[in-house]
């Protein structure tokens, strides 16, 4: 199985790293939309069905395998099934944006108190919605330390969510959060929660030489925007974009794009062979 080629020179320096040195590589993955399919309640997705053989195989030919989402770690952990799986001892799934954290090795789940603004926005969504006219189909999902409005079961999605963008910009900015727009989900939730820190700083503690992020939504963009200040230093790196009709701005940046979760599963799985 050959490891599709990069468009960009950078992309392919990237690769290059991590194929030499996969001990000293982290790879780096988004959840949902790229380990695992979009549906409509994001409470039945799972991780595609041949993602845990294929993270099982390559995970101990590199240095970390780390899952970085914005769901709860331990949804992502039982969504994903990574837990007691033979092959996965160096999987780290880092939830909230990097606020929480798993240690498929230990087991072990940090998570700290929740920002008080996540409750006391929640508290308020009600009266925003009737004052916004929120569309019928509109709905909330608690992540508890964030909150994900989705417009995805709306008759006009894309209208019920830019109509909400508004009202709920101003409640986030009431309670000290801010707002995350992605795929017909609109996410209030506290700053300094970004993909792109939590990745800076987990590569650094674990001194990575080589990274490989891949993801398909807005909130991806700042892990993309972490391996390209690496790359302005001269540290490797391989953008990968999870394709989508539906967020093109992640494609456009991406050194290789694929077919959504299957393309990555085939990714994952033409590195773990390459690498054995």
């Amino acid at each position: 199985m050959a490891i599709p080629v990069p468009s960009t020179a950078a992309g392919r320096d990237g690769l290059a790293a991590l194929l030499a040195r996969p001990e000293r590589a982290v790879i780096a993955l988004d959840f949902d939309g790229t380990l695992a399919e979009i549906v409509p309640d994001p409470e039945q997705a799972r991780a595609h069905p041949a993602a845990v053989p294929a993270l099982a195989a390559l995970a101990p030919l590199v240095g970390t395998v780390l899952v970085l989402t914005g769901r709860p770690a331990e949804v992502a952990v039982g969504y994903g099934g990574f837990a007691d799986v033979p092959g996965l001892e160096h999987l780290v799934v880092l939830g909230h944006y990097g606020a929480e954290r798993w240690d498929a090795a230990t087991g072990h789940l940090r998570a700290p108190e929740p920002h008080p603004g996540v409750a006391a926005a929640q508290a308020e969504l009600a009266e925003v919605f009737t004052r916004a006219g929120a569309a019928d189909g509109t709905w909330v999902e608690d992540k508890g330390r964030a909150i994900a409005v989705h417009t995805r079961r709306a008759a006009d999605p894309q209208g019920a969510f830019e109509a909400l963008r508004g009202p709920l910009g101003a409640l986030a900015d009431r309670h000290g959060l801010i707002v995350e727009p992605g795929r017909l989900v609109l996410e209030l939730r506290p700053p300094g929660m970004d993909k792109g820190v939590a990745l800076e700083e987990f590569v650094r503690e674990v001194d990575a030489e080589a990274v490989l992020y891949a993801g398909d939504d807005l909130g991806d963009i700042a892990a993309f925007e972490a391996v390209e200040r690496r790359r302005s230093k001269g540290l490797p790196g391989l953008l990968v974009g999870s394709g989508s009709a539906e967020v093109t701005a992640l494609a456009e940046r991406a050194d290789l794009v694929v077919d959504g979760p299957r393309g990555v599963v085939d990714l994952l799985s033409s590195l773990a062979h390459e690498l054995r």
